[in-house]
C-alpha cells in the first residue's frame, strides 16, 4: 500500500515537473528571446508608416488594385481593410479540384484580364499559393507589371529597379525556392521614392 502511495506521489510530482517546463517556462523563455532578440518578427513583422500607423504585415500578402501599385497573388482569404479592421484569423487554398469549373472559370477570368493590361498571365499571377497569405511574387511576375506602374506614377523603369532589387528575397538557406520581392515592401518603398521626389521639387 505504502509502494502503491510513493509510486502515486512520483507520478503526480513528474507530471506536475513536465507541465511546469513545458507550459510555463518554455514558452516564457522563447517569448523572452522572441522579444528581446527578434522583436519585429516576433509581434507579426508589422510595417509601420511615416504616420507611425500599421499598413500591414510583411508574412502577409495584401490586396492592391491601384495601378500604381504592384499586384501580389491571387488569393481565396480577404482580410479586412482599414485601421481598426482585423484579420479574419484563416488561411488555406480553396479547396477546389482542378476540374473544377469555378475554379478553371476564375483563372481564364485572371487570365484574360492580365492580357487586356498587356501582362503575360505566369503562374504567380493567376494562380493562388497554398497558405493563400503569400506576401512574394517572382521577379518575372514583378517585371510584368513594371510599364504598367512606372506609367502610373510617371517615372522610368530605370527608377524603380533599384527597388525590385532591394526588396527580392533569396533562396531560403540559399538553395531552397526561388527569388521572390515582397510586394508590400515593394510598394510602399514607391511611395516613399514619390514623397521624397515631391518634397525635393
Amino acid at each position: 500500500m505504502m509502494s502503491f502511495i510513493r509510486e502515486t506521489i512520483r507520478a503526480v510530482f513528474v507530471i506536475l515537473v513536465l507541465w511546469l517546463l513545458t507550459a510555463i517556462i518554455y514558452p516564457l523563455i522563447i517569448l523572452v528571446v522572441g522579444q528581446v532578440f527578434f522583436p519585429y518578427q516576433a509581434n507579426g513583422s508589422i510595417m509601420l508608416n511615416l504616420k507611425n500607423e500599421s499598413i500591414g504585415s510583411a508574412l502577409i500578402g495584401q490586396v492592391f488594385t491601384s495601378e500604381r501599385y504592384f499586384h501580389g497573388r491571387p488569393s481565396t482569404v480577404r482580410y479586412s481593410q482599414g485601421k481598426k479592421a482585423k484579420p479574419t484569423g484563416i488561411s488555406g487554398a480553396s479547396n477546389l479540384a482542378a476540374s473544377n469549373p469555378e475554379l478553371l472559370n476564375r483563372i481564364v477570368e485572371q487570365a484574360n484580364k492580365l492580357r487586356e493590361e498587356n501582362i503575360q498571365p505566369i503562374a504567380d499571377l493567376i494562380y493562388t499559393s497554398g497558405s493563400g497569405l503569400d506576401p512574394h511574387i517572382s521577379v518575372k511576375a514583378t517585371l510584368q507589371q513594371l510599364e504598367r506602374v512606372a506609367r502610373a506614377r510617371g517615372v522610368r523603369e530605370q527608377e524603380i529597379f533599384p527597388l525590385i532589387n532591394k526588396y527580392t528575397d533569396g533562396r531560403f538557406l540559399w538553395i531552397f525556392g526561388e527569388p521572390g520581392v515582397n510586394v508590400l515592401r515593394l510598394n510602399y518603398a514607391l511611395d516613399l521614392q514619390d514623397l521624397n521626389r515631391q518634397q525635393n521639387q
